[in-house]
């Protein structure tokens, strides 16, 4: 058994040489021994599938830490033992060549393709996304035609393999010295024709159709977020797997909320006497109002947190919290009564005693309740 080469020393590299300096190395020799270029010269044909079987190794990471730790037995694991003829190197690398020499690559006979993904557009209320929903969405999507199975071919024929390029989907052309494959002008590079099309589909093999899925829109859910719904989008073809739906939520305002994150922000008016003398307010929640004590002394524009009533954080129990921010209001229609005791409020408040505040504050509540 001839001794194989040191794959390093076939490219002219060194053995920590980055991926592009190996593909110009390549390259190069590719170039040099191509067969097209070297008619009936046996060593030039074997140096091109050295430099071949050297580059399909090292180009590919596992492969190359195979080697570079066990040799050529390292390969044995990988399922590569080398090439057996040229036309092994050329399908191999025909994205290869196609970048080397500008010619496009051409695919071998149709291949299974997946399908595209779909976005859908959902708007809900502030509501539905705080508390969750499940909806019923229509999607307008390609599907497989029944009436032929997605072959395309009307019922009781099938699709009939070119004869041009024997099913494969290529054919190989010349252009100088060079030998290249593309695509098949007859079938397109699918490798079948078909003679009499699906009535329901005219030889598409899908139909357009509107399907009906139920969506959970999950509790806490934001303004722009994703829902991936896998295998819901467009069929794939020739066995490819289906494309995703992906459910792009869009949130509408609330009169009440607003969010802040996972927290809920309300605001909510006071009277100036509660501010001063505090008191015992209700406010909104995603539910029921619930009691809030308002102590005394509380500036306009404070913040008070309700642990535990906000939005449910997506995939977990835990929740945000309610912010209450307080809004002091003045009020702009007085009495004489309460003028009168603004008055002498603001006369207190030169030299005041803490008993007469005190009872200041019972005289002016009282006036602005009446």
């Amino acid at each position: 058994m001839a001794l194989r080469k040191d794959y390093y020393e076939v490219l002219g590299v060194s053995r920590d040489a980055a991926d592009e300096e190996i593909k110009k190395a390549y390259r190069r020799l590719a170039m040099k021994f191509h067969p097209d270029r070297n008619p009936d010269d046996p060593q030039a044909e074997t140096r091109f599938k050295e430099a071949s079987e050297a580059y399909e190794v090292l180009r590919d990471p596992t492969k190359r830490a195979q080697y570079d730790q066990f040799g050529h037995e390292g390969l044995n694991g990988t399922g590569f033992q080398g090439f057996r003829s040229t036309d092994d190197i050329f399908s191999t690398f025909s994205d290869v060549f196609g970048e080397f020499f500008g010619f496009g690559s051409a695919s071998r006979g149709p291949r299974p393709q997946a399908g595209a993904d779909l976005r859908y557009n959902l708007t809900i209320s502030f509501r539905d996304a705080a508390k969750g929903k499940e909806l019923e969405l229509r999607i307008p999507r390609n599907e497989k035609c029944a009436e032929c199975s997605g072959t395309g071919a009307a019922r009781g024929t099938r699709p009939e393999t070119c004869r041009q390029c024997g099913g494969r989907g290529q054919v190989h052309q010349t252009q100088g010295f060079f030998r290249i494959t593309v695509t098949c002008p007859v079938c397109q590079g699918q490798g079948e024709i078909i003679a009499t099309p699906c009535a329901s589909c005219h030889g598409r093999g899908i139909v357009r159709t509107t399907r009906e899925l139920k969506v959970r829109i999950p509790a806490g859910v934001d303004n722009g977020s994703r829902l991936r719904l896998r295998g819901e989008g467009e069929p794939g073809i020739y066995g490819g797997p289906a494309g995703d739906l992906y459910v792009v939520v869009h949130v509408e305002e609330d009169d009440v909320f607003r969010r802040q994150g996972q927290h809920l922000v309300v605001t909510k008016e006071i009277s100036f006497v509660d501010a001063a003398l505090g008191a015992r307010i209700e406010v909104p929640t995603l539910d029921d109002p619930v009691p809030m004590d308002i102590p005394k002394g509380t500036q306009s524009g404070h913040v008070f947190q309700v642990n535990g009533l906000g939005l449910p954080h997506l995939g977990s129990t835990h929740r945000g919290d309610l912010l209450v921010e307080v809004q002091v209001k003045i009020p702009t229609r007085l009495t004489k009564q309460q003028e009168e005791l603004l008055r002498e409020f603001a006369r207190l408040e030169e030299d005041r005693p803490l008993k007469k505040v005190k009872r200041f504050f019972g005289k002016a509540k009282e006036a602005v309740k009446g």
